[in-house]
């Protein structure tokens, strides 16, 4: 009997899920090793690989069973399909990775980007208003707890005495409207900063963010995007400085001096308005934009002109379906106004698509897969986000990967079988195993 024929998935090798592995090995073979001795028999590629294969199989049993598979078959999985020579037990990666900064797997994310980038993936994530592309800024938690902590920890003590230790994160994600993909950028970890009394904070994460990571991304035009959280005039001259734009919501509550202007202008009818009519395939529903450019953000000499707008949705009733308002750099007018909205509103899509996905439908992200006492919380935080961001750009390229995702449907099932047919059956590759599944599943495998 012939051996299957294995389909060749054609994408770009460093887009294909062994060019992905590889990045990463490429990456922890540059990580700094303090073991000497006896303690050295297992490479720091096998670490950092065998934690990422429990993210990227979402299986905290898999390297066990690939223990036991290497025991009856002399060969498993691990090494197969995430290239893994020897299993180190889970502690001592523990151990190990606790002692490295999560910004060492950052370059990962880079040779991801510059892979998308190659790939001409990139141009089709260009906004709608200037065709910048769209990264969208947020704050996520990934642990809190009353007991564990580590040094990394942000702390809240509460007026009953107790303490909440938590960890956090500003997640930047290229966004695009209409588009059901989010692309994760390196993150920037809410963490006890050196020489300052003050905790860190989500807006002081993301200026650090802006400093370390915005000239990688300013040739191509960014403008970012967030909530209202990040529409105060520090950030915004923090995000002009590194040469990019924004797009932030913006609340009455948070900006007096600024509403109070738009009050005025609204009162004396000075604000530029827009109206479109729109059929949504059910119902009539109308868009009424307002806008202004040139108006103070804040109260001071000092303070930073932005153009601000504001879209309601109405429908033929007169009940609002959508209220919100944004400040932006953009120049306002009646031919882009739409564009500039439906980019704003595009940051939620780093909430749904990117932070829920990552805690609720299939990554576990704000699960305990183990705390550490220095950095390993966060680094296996980092090595989830970098398998949802293997898993998107498989589901991008990969025609194999899209019809199994596509069979399957939800994300949790789709884990259940890779967990289930990598426990049972050794496969010489992951497109090997792709194959197998598009067999028995029975789909086209031409």
């Amino acid at each position: 009997m012939s051996a299957p024929f294995v389909p060749q998935i054609k994408i770009k090798p460093s887009l294909s899920f062994d060019g992905m592995v590889g990045a990463i090995r490429q990456v922890a073979h540059t990580f700094r090793d303090s073991r000497t001795g006896n303690n050295t028999q297992y490479t720091m590629e096998d670490f950092v690989l065998s934690a990422f294969s429990i993210f990227y199989l979402q299986c905290p049993s898999f390297l066990s069973y690939q223990q036991a598979m290497e025991s009856g078959q002399g060969n498993n999985n691990a090494r197969t399909l995430f290239g893994i020579d020897k299993i180190p037990a889970d502690n001592q990666t523990r151990l190990i990775l606790d002692q490295t900064s999560p910004e060492a797997l950052f370059p990962v994310f880079n040779k991801l980007f510059e892979g998308f980038q190659e790939a001409g993936l990139l141009e089709g994530f260009r906004g709608g208003h200037c065709q910048d592309l769209l990264i969208a800024f947020d704050g996520l938690e990934h642990h809190s707890s009353s007991t564990i902590h580590c040094q990394q920890c942000k702390t809240k003590q509460h007026k009953s005495g107790t303490v909440t230790y938590s960890h956090g994160m500003v997640t930047a994600v290229l966004v695009k409207p209409g588009l059901p993909f989010v692309i994760d950028l390196p993150p920037e970890f809410i963490v006890p900063q050196d020489g300052h009394d003050k905790q860190d904070c989500e807006n002081a994460a993301a200026k650090r963010w802006l400093k370390q990571q915005a000239a990688r991304y300013a040739e191509y035009g960014v403008t970012v995007l967030g909530d209202d959280l990040y529409s105060r005039q520090p950030l915004c001259e923090a995000v002009l400085q590194a040469k990019f734009h924004f797009i932030f919501t913006c609340l009455p509550d948070s900006h007096k001096t600024l509403y109070e202007y738009i009050e005025g202008l609204k009162k004396t009818e000075l604000l530029e308005t827009v109206e479109i009519k729109r059929w949504t395939g059910k119902q009539r529903e109308i868009d009424r934009y307002y806008y202004v450019n040139q108006v103070p953000l804040r109260d001071g000499e000092d303070a930073l002109s932005v153009n601000w707008c504001e879209l309601t949705t109405v429908d033929t009733t007169g009940r609002v379906i959508y209220h919100n308002s944004f400040i932006t750099d953009h120049v306002i007018k009646q031919s882009n106004i739409a564009a500039i909205v439906e980019d704003g509103r595009t940051r939620w899509k780093t909430e749904n698509e990117n932070n829920n996905t990552l805690k609720r439908h299939g990554y576990h992200l704000d699960h305990n897969f183990g705390h550490g006492k220095n950095n390993l919380c966060n680094v296996l935080a980092t090595l989830n986000m970098l398998a949802f961001l293997c898993h998107t750009l498989l589901a991008m390229t990969s025609e194999a990967y899209q019809k199994i995702r596509a069979k399957l449907g939800a994300r949790k099932k789709f884990f259940e079988h890779l967990r289930t047919l990598t426990h049972y059956i050794l496969f010489a590759s992951w497109d090997a195993l792709l194959y197998f599944m598009m067999d028995k599943l029975k789909l086209n495998t031409s």
